[in-house]
């Protein structure tokens, strides 16, 4: 991160902290929640997001080299248009959906072309898909309802063709259901264990020093990285999250001021991002960081409707030399401890260590204590 970005991070960090420090635990779920559109980029209006390195469209994951956005839409400036890569191929794509167990939902979406699929896995329950031979030269809706099962959290949304039928095209997407709770937003992660914790954000430096004083030392990290730098060297997040109790979690796309950004926007970041890690490292994250600790209410809906339970910012930064306790004095119990992977990686965490150990603290897994 350069120096300008440092700044601007630093000063959204004081405009948030206060408001961090009074945050509290979300409500009871509502049974009377309102119905809104969960899905992730419904009409395929969001361009490209900056920094992301695979071939979809954002919020979608298709094979590479198949899916495309065009100007012939059902509505609005853009709709899906797959057209498979070979006849054994149906130019799968799909959305993970975060949902509440034992809930129903209603999925739909318009499409185009020749014995095209729409349907769910993972619910918990069998769903048979909604499909069709033919659409003629026109648009045509499917549909499908789900109940989610007792352990259900995530479900997997899919739209394909057949083999050797061309291409087809999908736009308004719908997903009918109650809307999960917004995430928490803290600081810490509250505890009277002497416990702090050690969090790593961005990943655009990648020393082999600090893997191996993690390694050494035995600390349990929360890693941060974004989706580029990850594809660029993912064997390496994976060796400083080896430590028992480690995990990798989600923080953005494109490392944009989210609160710049519409709730639609907030939600592709974010969910994009989960899918990343997801896929490089196969547990699915359930914290979030905002970029420069920047973050409003769409922020919070958005990180929910994408599994995230926390969003998470820090009590102290140790990154580039620094030693700043937000609070004040010591290090307590529960406090987050943000660093950056950067050349200066390896001395900040010797300090910072350092500092826990002198408050009389080790530090612990986020997963552990953030549930």
């Amino acid at each position: 991160m350069s120096r300008s970005l440092r700044r601007l991070a630093s000063g959204a960090a004081a405009t948030v902290l206060a408001v961090l420090s009074t945050a509290t635990a979300p409500s009871a779920h509502a049974e009377t929640a309102a119905a809104v559109n969960l899905a992730t980029n419904p009409g395929f209006e969001i361009p490209t997001l900056p920094l992301a390195d695979w071939g979809s469209v954002p919020g979608w994951h298709c094979a590479p080299g198949e899916a495309v956005t065009t100007t012939a839409a059902r509505t609005g400036s853009a709709a899906l248009a797959v057209t498979p890569a070979t006849g054994d191929s149906t130019g799968e794509c799909t959305q993970y959906l975060a949902v509440r167990p034992n809930t129903t939902y209603t999925y739909a979406a318009w499409v185009r072309g020749s014995y095209v699929f729409l349907g769910a896995t993972g619910t918990g329950h069998d769903v048979a898909p909604d499909w069709t031979p033919g659409t003629g030269d026109g648009w045509q809706r499917l549909s499908t309802t789900f109940t989610t099962g007792a352990d259900a959290s995530s479900v997997k949304l899919y739209l394909h063709g057949w083999y050797g039928q061309g291409a087809f095209a999908a736009d308004d997407v719908t997903v009918d259901g109650p809307a999960p709770d917004p995430a928490r937003a803290t600081w810490n992660a509250p505890t009277t264990d002497k416990a702090v914790f050690i969090t790593i954000d961005d990943g655009w430096a990648r020393t082999p020093e600090a893997a191996q004083l993690i390694a050494d030392r035995q600390v349990p990290v929360t890693a941060f990285p974004l989706p580029m730098p990850q594809g660029f060297e993912p064997d390496y997040f994976k060796k400083v999250t080896a430590v028992a109790s480690s995990s990798v979690q989600d923080h953005s796309v494109s490392h944009r001021d989210l609160t710049t950004l519409t709730p639609a926007e907030q939600q592709a970041e974010i969910c994009d991002a989960r899918d990343a890690a997801a896929a490089r490292y196969g547990t699915v994250p359930t914290i979030f960081r905002p970029p420069y600790f920047a973050w409003n209410d769409d922020t919070l809906r958005a990180a929910a409707n994408c599994g995230m339970k926390y969003l998470l910012t820090a009590t102290a930064d140790y990154s580039w030399g620094a030693s700043n306790v937000y609070h004040g004095g010591a290090l307590q119990p529960g406090d987050v401890i943000l660093l950056h992977f950067t050349d200066t990686l390896a001395s900040d965490l010797r300090r910072a260590l350092a500092d826990a150990a002198a408050a009389g603290l080790h530090p612990a897994g986020l997963t552990d204590y953030l549930r």
